[in-house]
């Protein structure tokens, strides 16, 4: 057996001298919690150590602390042979699951579009590989199902990505990341993403803040807000009463500089730009008597970043829902649905003026909802008025 080192790797790891410990408790009959509170390390890990470093040359599985640290520094060791480079049936399995081609129900082959790998994510609107494509979860979780018995038959989702994106983990052709459902050619670390919250928005506007009378929808006067895009960049925003769905439209014109170059820390020409949106939504939300001016729930687009000029100007809180959270919305959500009907995804939303604004707005309020007892929405919102 190899010379044992005495030195921990961090303190992360377990040392030689806890493993000595530990084998001195086992001998004495101590169970693996009681071990854990006097080594002063979770049950988890004393539990995992004595099962994965246990010596079983003797038949059974006794700990020993030179033993264990042996295998610990075995495992240790760098670099390791990836396993899907290691072995070829594996590799195989996961290469048709991720790029394998699609098939008819009698077998016939289709092979889709014929498409060139770029090195770069597909453009949008064009066409794309087709392929089995299988996520990688998808894979990693259907080999147990597929290959029970067989042990050398498993992968993680991440070592999958691992050997698409990283050069050097080898099996896997990169251009097999156009199979993937994003498509990307780079990857996105999680930690990135997250670091993308707006600046905006501080822990005391997000919806958790908001009053709960906004949530059980009895007192009328709180909206939900957001944008339905068309093409090029165009957009009309929305804003919906959460007690009477009461629909009002905003419209938001390309500005005449709209297709040149745009001026450094200038407005967003597309017409959906912070100030834009700000002044669009005062505008409209003025009109209204002040009972009915409570609460706008939005998410946590940059079209909302002059929020706090927002609400000095006319009086409304403004929240904000909780990142990648839409039902948060649910509303405006639904609203949205029902405006594709007028405003299709792929049109040009700029060319509609306000006054056809208006009147799809109108449509909308006059259509009887069954969740306001067949109601309309502005019969609701005029009966709130009425109501002393």
């Amino acid at each position: 057996m190899p010379s044992i080192s005495r030195a921990p790797l961090s303190g992360r790891y377990l040392s030689f001298a806890e493993r000595e410990e530990i084998a001195l408790l086992k001998a004495g009959g101590c169970g693996g919690r009681e071990i854990a509170r006097r080594v002063g390390r979770a049950p988890s890990t004393i539990s995992r150590e004595l099962r994965r470093n246990a010596a079983t040359r003797s038949g059974g599985l006794q700990y020993r602390a030179t033993t264990a640290q042996w295998h610990a520094e075995r495992r240790a060791r760098r670099p390791k042979a990836a396993k899907l480079a290691a072995n070829p049936r594996l590799r195989e399995y996961v290469q048709e699951r991720l790029a394998g081609e699609i098939a008819t129900p009698d077998g016939r082959s289709v092979p889709g579009p014929d498409v060139s790998w770029i090195g770069r994510r597909h453009g949008r609107r064009k066409d794309r590989r087709w392929a089995n494509a299988w996520s990688p979860a998808q894979i990693a979780h259907r080999l147990p199902l597929d290959f029970p018995d067989d042990d050398s038959m498993r992968v993680s989702h991440e070592a999958i990505y691992q050997a698409l994106y990283i050069q050097g983990r080898g099996a896997l052709r990169r251009e097999l990341t156009a199979c993937l459902r994003t498509g990307r050619a780079l990857r996105v670390p999680r930690a990135r993403t997250r670091g993308r919250n707006k600046g905006f928005v501080g822990p005391e506007i997000l919806i958790s803040e908001r009053p709960a009378e906004a949530a059980d929808r009895a007192v009328p006067g709180h909206w939900e807000g957001d944008l339905i895009l068309g093409l090029g960049s165009s957009a009309i925003g929305t804003l919906v009463e959460r007690s009477t769905r009461f629909t009002m439209l905003l419209h938001l014109p390309r500005m005449q500089a709209c297709g040149r170059a745009r001026a450094h820390n200038g407005p967003a020409l597309a017409g959906h730009g912070a100030e834009a949106v700000r002044d669009a939504i005062a505008a409209s939300i003025t009109t209204l008597p002040e009972q009915l001016r409570r609460s706008l729930t939005w998410d946590q687009g940059a079209e909302m970043a002059q929020h706090a000029r927002l609400r000095i100007d006319t009086g409304l809180a403004v929240y904000f829902c909780d990142p990648h959270s839409p039902w948060q919305r649910a509303t405006n959500e639904n609203t949205n649905g029902l405006l594709r009907q007028y405003f299709p995804k792929g049109t040009d939303l700029s060319k509609h003026n306000p006054t056809e604004l208006d009147a799809v707005a109108a449509a909308l309020n006059s259509r009887p909802r069954e969740t306001l007892g067949w109601k309309t929405p502005a019969e609701a919102l005029n009966q709130h008025l009425l109501t002393p």
